[in-house]
């Protein structure tokens, strides 16, 4: 349990906060409203949508989907996000194979975007997208007050460190130091207290909801700051509030995936070296379960040699990383057909690969 913790602070919670700072810092400093732009923009959802979700990490990927779930973007550029974003494996890839990360990050980025219009084109850009008014029925105003002045520093004190300590470990550099606590190593520490804290503060923040997915209108944002200017107005409090959702969800998964392994003697790594021609299948099968977890695994496989790059293809395809956790938690219909969608991609481009060069 205590590697989870750590993992889900150090491997996921730095990089959303990390990616949303940016993102929210854009939008409100330099007076930027994204709405009002995918508004305006229409045509380029999709592959905008599709760059974010290449980057490196779940951060672009959470934002995509919580504008989603806000109304202000199609259902293609759900698909698209989430077909291009690979999540913490592509750190891993990156860093120990450039050359076949830069051939992936391609690969999703055109099928992405491909994939996004041609759901645009058959369903309509309003496909399964929340209802107007629902939200603000639904949700309101996404206030997360977080009264306690204690909490929000030691949660910005952890985050400082926990940004270095998570961009090393993506790029497996030794981050191992000689003090120990109770056992365990210092850095380990650094995590567990992290999502401790995040776990705190979601459960005493006054909504469950994220920030960026309450009220479908274009001045949402402009409102709230207006009322309030304590609640989400501000970066940190808008970054706080919707990483501490995020991360509550990634514990569950990551907890859920270890005591799953554990109690049902569940070998993943068996799995995958299955006969060859249903190695790719297996490998989109995993990139279905949230969370980067799994991901990883099937990313070092191929790494080490185990796995065809039709299988790491596939899977990269596939796999939402934690992009999916907002949509679970708010609108699991939408997660779900995604999902569906994007492994038609997966398998035509893996099995093409398969077929045509291994």
């Amino acid at each position: 349990m205590a590697q989870s913790l750590a993992e889900a602070y150090l491997q996921v919670t730095v990089f959303v906060a990390a990616t949303l700072f940016g993102f929210y810092f854009l939008e409100s400093r330099l007076n930027f409203n994204v709405f009002e732009f995918f508004q305006r923009h229409k045509s380029w959802q999709v592959p905008i949508a599709a760059f974010l979700g290449m980057l490196p990490g779940c951060g672009g990927a959470i934002i995509v989907i919580t504008k989603y779930l806000r109304g202000g973007l199609s259902f293609g550029a759900v698909v698209a996000v989430l077909i291009s974003t690979m999540g913490d494996a592509a750190f891993l890839l990156l860093a120990q194979s450039p050359s076949d990360a830069v051939s992936v990050f391609a690969c999703s980025l055109v099928a992405g975007i491909v994939s996004g219009y041609v759901i645009d084109a058959i369903h309509g850009p309003v496909f399964l997208r929340p209802k107007e008014g629902y939200a603000a029925s639904e949700f309101r105003y996404a206030v997360r007050r977080v009264d306690s002045q204690i909490l929000q520093s030691l949660w910005a004190l952890t985050l400082i460190p926990g940004v270095f300590i998570g961009i090393a470990i993506a790029f497996q550099l030794d981050v191992s130091v000689p003090t120990e606590l109770f056992g365990l190593d210092a850095i380990l520490w650094v995590g567990i207290f992290g999502s401790l804290i995040s776990l705190l503060i979601w459960t005493n923040s006054s909504t469950n909801k994220l920030a960026v997915s309450d009220l479908i209108s274009k001045k949402n944002s402009d409102k709230i700051r207006e009322e309030d200017k304590s609640n989400i107005g501000d970066v940190f409090g808008r970054v706080l509030g919707d990483t501490v959702f995020v991360t509550a969800w990634v514990i569950f998964a990551f907890l859920s995936y270890e005591l799953g392994i554990h109690f049902l003697d569940f070998n993943l790594e068996s799995l995958l070296l299955l006969g060859a021609a249903l190695v790719p299948l297996i490998a989109i099968v995993v990139g279905f379960i949230p969370g980067c977890g799994p991901q990883l695994m099937v990313c070092s496989l191929y790494l080490s040699g185990v796995l065809p790059f039709s299988a790491e293809l596939g899977n990269a395809i596939s796999n939402d990383g934690d992009a999916l956790f907002p949509a679970i938690a708010l609108n699991p219909k939408v997660a779900i057909v995604a999902t569906l969608y994007s492994a038609v991609p997966a398998i035509v481009i893996a099995y093409s690969y398969y077929w045509l060069f291994e």
